[in-house]
């Protein structure tokens, strides 16, 4: 499936050396073009998986496609569709196991088999468990050969908002601040603009193209008043959402251009009613929780399909979503200046922890260095009880 989309970087794959004598290295190569493919969609398809399929024949690529969207065909029919009768006897490729599941699309597996493919390679098993192994197995009971496990973890990292959705029934949550040296999200009067260089600021960007969502709070529009979009790195805007209990919200702001991108805003029962008919008024769509909470907003959002929610609030909200366990990963910029003062604003607010060995710790983290700037990239863990 052809595609003017603009690719989004989501995974960093580490140089491959390749081999051409190599079976292993081969596969491990059309499964990386298989993600490549797959990132054409990023965030775009929602609930479902990111995937991407090669058809080889005779070491040619007859056949390219990748899923743009729910409800809309899977990869392997483009790629099979493209390939036509060259599919006949070839290579199969794909990173996330062929569904073998009437939902809104016909199974992958018979188009699979129809199409006469002699061979499948398969990157991940698909944790959903209508699908779970069960595609692997029915093509193998049509005497397919089938590899799975190739280049796995570069295939689980490009869908994890996804499998945290199946295996967790909640989405992916990524608490992102930019922070000084010293700490502070802000100046002791506030002013935050700018706390990193334009390339951090471009990764924000990016990073928003990739998820379904994203999350502030009403000090974060009063004080920056934010577009929350990607900026044109990608065709792609996120759902904007704000949580604001009273809806003491400014009457003009960029995130209530709905043209530009949809918002919504998830209030509480002391809502005021007024406010809530202005913002109405002008597309943007207000909720009202029993309880507003960090909980309660990821669980709005996973019924809406949501699969990674991006968290850009400030330190009180963050500490709330973080304690709610609704944070599973943070990207923390940290730019090279100081601010001060005790007033100045910090990215995570009270945790409540009183001894280091309680502190979150943040697993598989890595660094990376974007203009003057850096990125701190991590999974949140959980204290260990025994070392409270």
């Amino acid at each position: 499936m052809a595609s003017t989309a603009e690719e989004i970087c989501l995974i960093d794959l580490p140089p491959l050396p390749f081999d051409a004598s190599s079976p292993k290295d081969e596969q491990a190569r059309w499964i990386r073009r298989c993600l490549e493919l797959a990132s054409l969609a990023a965030g775009q398809t929602a609930p479902n998986p990111m995937v991407g399929c090669v058809v080889l024949n005779a070491n040619v690529v007859v056949g390219e496609g990748f899923h743009p969207g729910a409800g809309q065909p899977h990869a392997e029919v483009f790629a099979l569709a493209q390939a036509g009768a060259r599919a006949k006897g070839a290579t199969l490729y794909v990173n996330l196991e062929p569904c073998n599941h009437t939902g809104r699309t016909p199974p992958c597996t018979e188009a699979v088999i129809q199409a006469g493919v002699s061979r499948v390679i398969v990157g991940m098993v698909d944790p959903d468990p209508r699908v779970s192994g069960r595609g692997i197995q029915r093509l193998r009971q049509a005497n397919i050969e089938v590899t799975v496990g190739v280049e796995e973890a570069a295939c689980q990292r490009l869908n994890e908002a996804f499998v945290q959705r199946v295996t967790h029934q909640r989405p992916l949550g990524l608490l992102k601040y930019a922070m000084t040296l010293d700490g502070k999200i802000a100046a002791t009067g506030g002013h935050s603009t700018w706390v990193t260089g334009p390339t951090a600021r471009a990764a924000v960007h990016q990073l928003r193209a990739t998820c379904d969502a994203v999350v502030v709070g009403g000090n974060t529009v009063r004080h920056d008043n934010p577009r929350l979009t990607s900026h044109g790195h990608s065709p792609h805007n996120p759902l904007r959402v704000i949580m604001s209990r009273s809806l003491n919200l400014p009457s003009e702001a960029n995130l209530w251009n709905t043209k530009e991108a949809p918002t919504v805003v998830f209030t509480g029962p002391e809502a005021d009613a007024t406010q809530k008919q202005l913002l109405l008024a002008q597309g943007v769509e207000v909720i009202v929780l029993p309880a507003l909470t960090p909980h309660w907003v990821t669980s709005q959002l996973y019924q809406r399909g949501c699969a990674a929610v991006l968290w850009e609030c400030g330190g009180q909200l963050a500490a709330e979503a973080i304690k709610d366990g609704v944070i599973d990963k943070l990207w923390a910029f940290v730019a090279p200046k100081l601010v001060g003062g005790k007033a100045s604003p910090g990215p995570v607010g009270e945790l409540g922890i009183r001894h280091m060995g309680q502190a979150l710790v943040l697993e598989h983290a890595t660094w990376r260095v974007l203009g003057n700037d850096l990125l701190l990239e991590g999974y949140l863990s959980r204290p260990n009880p025994s070392q409270g």
